[in-house]
């Protein structure tokens, strides 16, 4: 039986939980379609979910059509959780992406087809809600086109919109031209027999639609309403035989990657990982991440609904892990896959200080959120020993809310938070070099260069030095905590798009007094001070936005925008609405949304979503440094004393 690993994406509250329902019920699945507002659906499991009616957590269930064995990902539509689809895009085969025939394309549906363009990740679109009041499936049609991608192709019609009889009408044979045009598009024959008249069999045509959809080069779009089921059988068939099953030799070495861990019952941890190639076993010994190995206890598959138990796992399947202490998320089993984890989204760009309101559950609270980092290593836990604070990051207020329930509901401990701040980066300026021959109290010779890399290449780590030189621990160790370092920059933020270079390293004859500790605790002072040399320029994050609202409040609304730093673009009237679209520092979201409703009579509807980072203007940001200082030579070298 084929496999195929897909996932259901959309922005919040355009009814994706409702179709993975819906889906699982068309399949046999299920007996009784759950509802979000009843907090009875199968892929929201946790109490907070079913309260707050949105998912959280990706989730995993499975049905079976025909000879297609299908894993179905559950992933959240908010953007505060946005980090969950971040680590299910690496294991899917083909994706859905649901778009309300309401409130039409919205800005996390652009921000996730933009990903699952860029990924060439095969997507068909359901536009859902066709029952719905004020449901305008032919508006949305054209925005998907205008706003998402040009490369869509309608498979029907819904026929009374709005009501609750609405329902999906397939195209037929007759309808076969306009199918037509949108393929020759991108496929040179299938053109030239369309200009030249030539009859243009239905079996072309779909091998044609298969072909392009499995390439990311056409989105067929489907309608109907995951809450009557109108237009899901069509998506269901379309899911099957437009979509590409899972490719993998379960003969070959295992290959695979964990893209969820989560505890169970007793503490233990569960991994939920993508198996590429290769079979694993209950008692095999598996490898995975940096060097490390643990033996599998105990293995579970998805197979028509939950997960159950077995003995064995094989390539194409999802598998939940027992045993495997030390897993992490993104760690690669066996084999490493070319390439590895990719970040498709933005990291995210606010950070608040988190403090336990009874003051003797200190100790609790970090243990609590070193799990929790476990499930979401994007919250990025930052210990400041020196003020005692712990920092987390976060995508948004409504993250902050999940983090404080989380902790009080299933560890016993009560939070509080202090004001969320942006989280800035520094990126070099110019061209800095540093060399340091083996000063004491270090046996090691190490000399780097930075410079400015392209932007959002991150960092990259050269070796300018003869490779063979020296030991490739040695380099492993001055690459380990460059990149470590390069987490508090100058003014204490991530330093990102740079390139850092090893242009020195240690005599040959020194081999045998230095070791690799020694480079690792003194490339920090290398770096920082040739990082100091190229000089850094803190950057803040800025959102894009559209903002939707009423023609008449345009005027007092802009000097609004101007206050709040936006940069608004020239605004399009839409009847008896206007539109406006801009830039807007990430630090003033917050604010504009709180203003909205009482400027445009609850009204206006603002969409904002993560662009680019700018230089800060103004007074540079500071941030508390929770490292060992490698900008105070003689602070860095007391601590590293004390810490020995």
């Amino acid at each position: 039986m084929r496999t195929l690993n897909l996932g259901i994406l959309a922005h919040v509250d355009a009814g994706k939980t409702s179709l993975t329902e819906r889906l699982l019920f068309g399949a046999g699945v299920i007996d009784e379609i759950g509802s979000v507002d009843g907090g009875n659906t199968q892929t929201d499991f946790l109490d907070q979910e079913r309260r707050r009616g949105i998912t959280i957590k990706a989730a995993v269930a499975s049905f079976v059509v025909g000879d297609v064995a299908v894993n179905l990902i559950d992933t959240p539509g908010h953007p505060d959780f946005i980090a969950e689809v971040e680590r299910v895009l690496n294991v899917l085969d083909g994706a859905v992406l649901v778009v309300s025939a309401v409130e039409g394309v919205q800005a996390q549906t652009r921000v996730l087809m933009r990903t699952l363009q860029r990924l060439r990740i095969p997507t068909l679109i359901f536009i859902n809600k066709i029952d719905r009041r004020g449901a305008d499936p032919e508006r949305v049609l054209r925005s998907i086109a205008e706003r998402l991608t040009p490369a869509v192709a309608p498979m029907g019609v819904a026929r009374t919109a709005g009501e609750r009889e609405a329902a999906f009408v397939p195209f037929g044979p007759g309808d076969a031209e306009r199918l037509t045009e949108r393929l020759a598009e991108q496929d040179e024959a299938l053109m030239a027999a369309y200009v030249g008249g030539e009859a243009i069999s239905p079996g072309r045509l779909r091998k044609a639609l298969r072909r392009q959809t499995r390439q990311g080069r056409c989105h067929p779009v489907f309608l109907g309403s995951a809450i009557t089921g109108a237009g899901t059988e069509a998506l269901m068939a379309g899911i099957t035989t437009l979509l590409p099953a899972a490719q993998g030799d379960g003969e070959a070495p295992v290959s695979g990657t964990v893209f969820k861990v989560e505890r169970g019952p007793a503490g233990e941890k569960i991994a939920y990982a993508r198996l590429f190639s290769g079979t694993i076993h209950v008692r095999d010994r598996l490898s995975f991440g940096q060097d490390r190995t643990a033996k599998i206890t105990a293995l579970s598959v998805f197979d028509r609904g939950p997960a159950l138990a077995t003995d064995s796992a094989a390539a194409g399947q999802i598998a939940k892990l027992w045993g495997l202490a030390d897993i992490q998320i993104g760690d690669n089993l066996g084999v490493p896959r070319t390439g590895g984890p990719a970040h498709h989204f933005a990291p995210p760009t606010l950070e608040t200080v988190i403090y336990p309101r009874q003051p003797g559950e200190g100790r609790a609270l970090h243990a609590a959120l070193a799990q929790l980092a476990e499930q979401d290593p994007l919250i990025n836990l930052r210990q400041d020993d020196v003020r005692q604070e712990i920092s987390v990051s976060l995508y948004g207020e409504v993250q902050k809310e999940v983090i404080r329930e989380t902790l009080a509901n299933d560890y016993g401990v009560e939070a509080e938070f202090r004001e969320t701040r942006v989280i800035c980066i520094e990126r070099p300026t110019g061209v800095g070099t540093a060399i340091e021959h083996a000063p004491y109290p270090f046996i090691a010779t190490i000399g780097l260069r930075v410079e400015p890399g392209p932007v959002d290449s991150g960092v990259d780590f050269q070796l300018e030095v003869e490779f063979g030189s020296l030991p490739l621990a040695f380099h492993k160790a001055v690459e380990e905590s460059v990149r470590e370092t390069l987490g508090q920059g100058l003014h204490g933020w991530r330093v990102a798009d740079c390139r850092v270079t090893m242009t020195h390293g240690i005599r040959y004859r020194d081999w045998a007094t230095s070791t690799p500790s020694e480079h690792r605790n003194l490339a920090p002072l290398v770096l920082m001070t040739a990082l100091q040399r190229a000089g850094v320029q803190v950057c803040e994050p800025v959102h894009r936005f559209g903002l939707e609202i009423p023609a008449d409040v345009l005027g007092p609304m802009l000097p609004v925008l101007a206050r709040l730093g936006t940069a608004p673009g020239v605004p399009a009237m839409r009847g008896a609405a206007c539109w406006l679209e801009g830039d807007i520092p990430a630090a003033r979201v917050h604010d504009l949304q709180q203003q909205l409703p009482g400027l445009t009579r609850g009204e206006g509807v603002l969409e904002a979503a993560f662009d680019h980072y700018r230089p800060v203007r103004g007074d540079i940001p500071m941030r508390p440094r929770t490292d060992n200082n490698p900008l105070n030579r003689k602070d860095y070298l007391t601590r590293l004393a004390r810490r020995a």
